[in-house]
């Protein structure tokens, strides 16, 4: 019974942090758009999200990233 309930409270952590991550890219796109900083294409931005979403709902700190080229290589 408590590793069904442990399981549980997992479960329930896990939605309230996606949730908030997505929340955060809304906020963030929205903004990006409004404040035109840049403009995204679809590529992009599907990869920009998929990047915080990583960042945001991982449960270690972020590592640095070295990029090598670009989407269109």
């Amino acid at each position: 019974m408590l590793q069904r309930q442990q399981a549980g409270a997992v479960v329930a952590a896990r939605k309230q942090i996606v949730e908030g991550a997505v929340g955060m890219v809304e906020m963030a796109l929205t903004r990006i758009a409004e404040q035109d900083i840049v403009e995204l294409d679809p590529d992009r931005k599907a990869a920009m999200v998929s990047n915080l979403m990583v960042v945001l709902c991982g449960d270690r700190s972020a590592q640095p990233v070295l990029n090598t080229g670009t989407l269109y290589q």
